[in-house]
């Protein structure tokens, strides 16, 4: 092969087209042949480093530049670039040709002089001058305040690829000259950060790699510059740009100069990467975390001796989590006062994306800090009773979860006196929510201590009717749930409030749905205290329950939640309540007054009804409802059956009738005692049967029969008379129930004249009962035929001949009904069996 040339021969070689490019009249074609022929020279020959560099630097830079700076035809600027970038990257001293071809640089890129139209020849360009930095490193000191002019323009250049190559050049620059280049890195800042947002998201990651670097080497204080741009892009959809940002972080905390000054910063976006949704991401944010926390250790070890040799771990911690290193700790510890009211706030953001971010970061900061949590309690728990509320069931999620570190962490005696001081008049349904994730969060044993008062202030009235909200109770209801839960059979010391608190909920009207809940977790708490049934419960605490309850009952209205209260300790609590009658027939004598609220009176005798039509199995399961029966008569019914004017005194006596039908009709009752019911009621039975109400006529015509059918032999006259003459007007009835039930109670009546002493004075009554009795033969309805029949049958005993005349006065009137010559036969042959 031929010998490598000389310079002198290459030189020879160059001096034509060299020539020719410096005419001023050289047209287009001729100059492009000019630099072919430069290009075959120097190119495509073997040449030396040494040769390379002496022809380029006595010949052609100049011309080459000039033709790069200047020259009209992309194709010559192009072939020029081509040139200057082999002699730069094969000559041995790159670094001569930086005052001719800077400034040749400058005019091609900036404005204003307008700049290189081709988006290829910008790229090749920029990478020019990257070449230049790499191979001139502090050679390039002088220029560098062109540099920075160049990179400002190409950062922000319209083709993707201009930009990224700019991001690396703008790294090749800081490291070139570190010490010069602190002094103007933070004119790149502003480009940089122009950039960041880029559509292209290879663009964005390269400027985010470039930021790192240019701080890493420049001024340390442009970090707060680019810091929430930086946030930002953890937010980016594509995994890649987040990765980028984790390592500039992960760099930063351990390489930046002023790092110390910074780590309250920079620890809230590397911690961030934590709930990255891609595992290399969340991977990568721990690598470094690790590192920064074992780094900060070594360098602060005196500071941290005492440390080292107690760092025991706590003996209640979060099942399932790792505990972070002591350096780590301590650094989260450290910088807690200055990221956390910055944090605190952006969980309040109005951006859903922020909010859940910043949830998930405080539950890792919490998770860093353990007991150094304590001091910032009351901001803390400002915060989370706000993001408790939150739409987002994310960020609540993030924030229960916090709030259950708190529980861990902090001792109950700080963390239950701030959020029970909390509750205040109403409290909300978030400070109970924080309440629960403390208590879950809480070690059994070191709640035990403090039960009683956090069962007392639950079970407080402020607290317990604070606001009806459905929200507020299904709260309370966890909160009494995560009690049980942790405290276990601890929880017998505090029965009694819960169930007030149980009791509660269950009876406030929109909760409805949460009954069975309510349910299971009374259930629950007989079980942690070894009782086989809610109802034993009940049976522990029935009295106190009652006391409770009845507190304020002299003034109770309609409107008081006691009475619903008192509607669910009487009917939930099935035979239970038989054993605290004492109370509870006090309660109603009181309530049920005539001067009391109409509508609460209303309430309470449908929950007595409700009771009496079980009796033995509610208010007699022990036998003893009978013995209160002279104040249920005298003090509760007799009152509410005297006829008031108005809807609602109806509707009372209504369900007083209804009172006293399901306690008769429930065989509750010896006779004697109807006996008494009788004597006590009876007038006001009487006229029960006149009332508007269709089912208060229907009952008291029942009554009547049951007193006649138990007691109707001792009647006197007065007696007798009074109760026919009232039940015969409802065999006029518009209600066919009512004209049927009138039938049966006549037919009692009957039997119980027969044997009467008062049958002889009667004579009158019972021929006028026969005629109308006779007349409601015809009632349209068959079943009160049939009925007014029987009780005809019944009553002929007694005087069969006048009964025989009255039919025969109607037969001769009528066609002859059917159940006259019935009637006719069952006289003849009761007189004469033959």
């Amino acid at each position: 092969s031929m010998a490598a040339p000389g310079a002198a021969e290459v030189a020879q070689a160059l001096s034509r087209p060299l020539s020719c490019l410096q005419q001023p009249d050289c047209g287009r074609a001729a100059r492009l042949r000019a630099l072919e022929a430069i290009r075959a020279e120097v190119q495509e020959r073997p040449l030396s480093g040494a040769v390379v560099q002496e022809v380029f630097g006595a010949q052609l830079v100049r011309p080459l530049a000039r033709c790069l700076a200047g020259d009209a035809a992309e194709r010559c600027r192009e072939l020029a670039l081509q040139l200057l970038h082999h002699g730069l990257s094969h000559g041995d001293r790159p670094g001569e040709a930086l005052p001719v071809l800077l400034p040749a640089l400058a005019q091609r890129l900036c404005p204003p002089q307008g700049s290189e139209p081709s988006e290829e020849l910008r790229l090749g360009l920029v990478q020019l001058l990257s070449l230049l930095l790499r191979r001139c490193g502090a050679a390039v000191v002088p220029y560098l305040t062109e540099v920075i002019r160049i990179l400002q323009a190409t950062l922000l250049d319209q083709y993707a690829e201009v930009r990224r190559e700019s991001c690396r050049c703008a790294a090749a620059c800081a490291q070139a000259m570190p010490e010069h280049f602190h002094m103007q890195s933070e004119s790149l800042i502003k480009p940089l950060m122009q950039t960041i947002s880029h559509q292209h998201y290879r663009v964005r990651v390269d400027v985010i790699q470039a930021t790192g670097t240019v701080i890493q080497f420049g001024n340390g204080k442009s970090v707060d510059d680019v810091l929430s741009h930086l946030a930002q892009r953890l937010f980016d959809e594509i995994p890649k740009v987040r990765h980028a940002v984790t390592t500039v972080i992960g760099e930063w905390l351990l390489h930046l100069r002023d790092r110390y000054s910074y780590f309250h910063k920079l620890i809230p976006l590397l911690l961030g990467s934590f709930t990255d949704e891609i595992p290399e991401n969340t991977k990568l944010a721990w690598t470094y975390w690790e590192k920064v926390g074992l780094q900060w250790e070594k360098e602060n070890e005196d500071d941290l001796k005492d440390k080292m040799d107690f760092s025991v771990s706590p003996s209640h911690y979060p099942k399932g989590v790792t505990r972070p290193g002591l350096g780590c700790r301590e650094l989260v510890s450290r910088n807690l006062s200055k990221i956390l009211p910055g944090l605190c706030h952006d969980i309040t953001d109005w951006v859903e994306s922020t909010r859940i971010k910043a949830s998930q970061l405080l539950y890792t900061l919490l998770l860093h800090a353990e007991d150094h949590i304590t001091q910032h309690m009351e901001l803390l728990l400002r915060t989370l009773y706000q993001a408790c509320l939150d739409e987002e069931s994310a960020v609540v999620k993030n924030c229960v979860k916090a709030a259950e570190l708190i529980g861990t962490f902090v001792s109950p005696k700080v963390s239950l006196r701030l959020i029970t001081s909390a509750f205040g008049k109403t409290p909300k349904p978030s400070c109970i929510m924080v309440l629960t994730a403390v208590v879950r969060g809480s070690p059994k044993e070191v709640l035990q201590p403090h039960l009683t008062d956090l069962a007392n202030t639950l079970s407080q009235a402020g607290v317990r009717q604070g606001s009806e909200e459905v929200f507020y109770m299904e709260q309370l209801l966890c909160c009494v749930q995560a009690l049980i839960e942790v405290c276990q059979e601890d929880c017998k010391e505090i029965s009694l409030q819960l169930m007030k608190v149980l009791v509660t909920i269950m009876a406030i009207p929109c909760a409805q749905h949460l009954k069975e809940k309510v349910e299971e977790t009374m259930s629950s708490l007989a079980e942690v205290q070894q009782l086989d049934s809610f109802l034993y419960l009940y049976k522990q605490h029935i009295i106190q329950l009652m006391e409770w309850v009845s507190v304020s009952h002299d003034c109770w209205t309609c409107y008081s939640p006691e009475i619903l209260q008192l509607d669910v300790i009487a009917t939930h609590s099935g035979p239970v309540i038989g054993e605290a009658l004492n109370n509870f027939i006090l309660i109603l004598k009181t309530c049920l007054q005539p001067n009391k609220d109409p509508q609460m009176r209303l309430k309470l005798f449908t929950v007595l009804s409700q009771l009496l039509q079980k009796a033995s199995e509610t208010v007699n399961s022990q036998g003893l409802f009978p013995s209160y029966l002279e104040t249920v008569i005298k003090d509760i019914l007799a009152p509410n059956l005297q006829w008031h004017a108005g809807r609602t005194a109806a509707a009372i006596r209504t369900t007083a009738v209804s009172c006293l039908w399901a306690l008769i009709h429930s065989e509750t009752l010896s006779p004697e005692e109807i006996l008494k019911v009788k004597d006590r009621l009876m007038p006001q039975i009487i006229a029960a049967m006149d009332e508007d109400s269709k089912i208060t006529r229907l009952m008291a015509c029942r009554i009547v029969g049951v007193f006649l059918k138990v007691c109707g032999r001792r009647f006197d006259e007065d007696q007798f008379i009074n109760t026919y003459t009232e039940v015969v007007k409802r065999l006029d009835d518009a209600s066919c129930d009512v004209r049927l039930a009138a039938a049966h109670t006549l037919t009692h009546w009957f039997k119980s004249l027969k044997d009467s002493d008062v049958k002889s004075a009667m004579e009158s009554h019972i021929e006028f009962l026969y005629q109308e009795l006779l007349i409601h033969l015809d009632d349209p309805d068959q079943n009160t035929q049939t009925a007014v029949l029987e009780v005809l049958k019944e009553g002929s005993v007694i005087y069969p001949e006048l009964l025989m005349r009255e039919i025969e006065g109607v037969v001769e009137k009528h066609r002859t009904p059917v159940y006259c010559h019935q009637l006719l036969h069952h006289i003849r042959s009761a007189k004469d069996p033959a």
